[in-house]
């Protein structure tokens, strides 16, 4: 999400890959690497609550298939992390961050949550994902961005290789991309040859969320019992997003 922010630093460091700051605005706490792209944002008041709009799409491969074990790509603020945990405790959680300071602002700053069912790697997600056993997670988050760009990692074919590899035969793949793929290019073509299902969601900030599995499903009515479910214990408007869903 791009825009000037708003808000009272509350923290700054550096590592060396540049500075990490932490800003309160309002009701809200954000997460920055330069003061103009928003990276996390969270209610301060419930910090399992995701914000922004392409972070809450990403968890609709929840109303397809409860996960036992879930991978997330690019920890940042820990928005997912504590989404995940808060609304399927018993659920498995590897989280994956590039650098120690921002894990170090998750746990500080965003309440990211401490329990026996998760894990957090400080790497590079590539090598990661590659060294992970084959099928031995149920969905893959994948937001890896820096101060001012996606991870190019998220738009090659070998990553995308990796995900479907790693993924159980019922499995998830959500994608954040600031732009997306082009439908009738090299990479679209690649993952509708290895997934039966692939869905699109536009957020309202030109975010696109790439969705694949390897079974084919379709989008769940709007008043589908497991959607208002979902919405008792994690309140996203899962029916709004949901009829966003388009098949690709």
């Amino acid at each position: 999400m791009s825009l000037r922010l708003r808000g009272t630093v509350i923290h700054q460091t550096e590592d060396a890959l540049g500075n990490i700051l932490v800003l309160d605005h309002g009701k809200h706490r954000i997460l920055s690497f330069d003061s103009i792209f928003e990276q996390s944002k969270i209610a301060r008041s419930k910090s399992y609550l995701p914000v922004h709009e392409y972070n809450r799409a990403m968890l609709l491969p929840i109303a397809f298939s409860l996960p036992r074990r879930a991978t997330i790509l690019g920890l940042g603020g820990g928005v997912l992390v504590g989404a995940l945990h808060h609304l399927l405790p018993e659920c498995e959680l590897h989280a994956v961050e590039l650098r120690q300071q921002v894990a170090e602002v998750a746990r500080r700053f965003f309440n990211l949550p401490e329990a026996d069912k998760i894990r957090l790697t400080i790497a590079d997600a590539r090598p990661t994902l590659r060294d992970t056993p084959t099928a031995s997670t149920d969905l893959i988050l994948t937001d890896l961005y820096g101060a001012d760009r996606m991870s190019p990692a998220q738009s090659q074919r070998r990553f995308i290789d990796e995900c479907e590899r790693v993924l159980s035969p019922e499995g998830w793949l959500a994608i954040n991309y600031h732009r997306m793929p082009t439908l009738d290019g090299r990479l679209f073509a690649h993952i509708r040859r290895l997934f039966a299902c692939v869905l699109l969601f536009k957020s309202k900030t030109n975010n696109y969320v790439l969705f694949a599995c390897k079974q084919y499903f379709e989008p769940l009515a709007a008043d589908d019992p497991r959607l208002r479910a979902l919405e008792r214990h994690l309140p996203i408007a899962w029916s709004n997003l949901m009829a966003r869903l388009t098949s690709a």
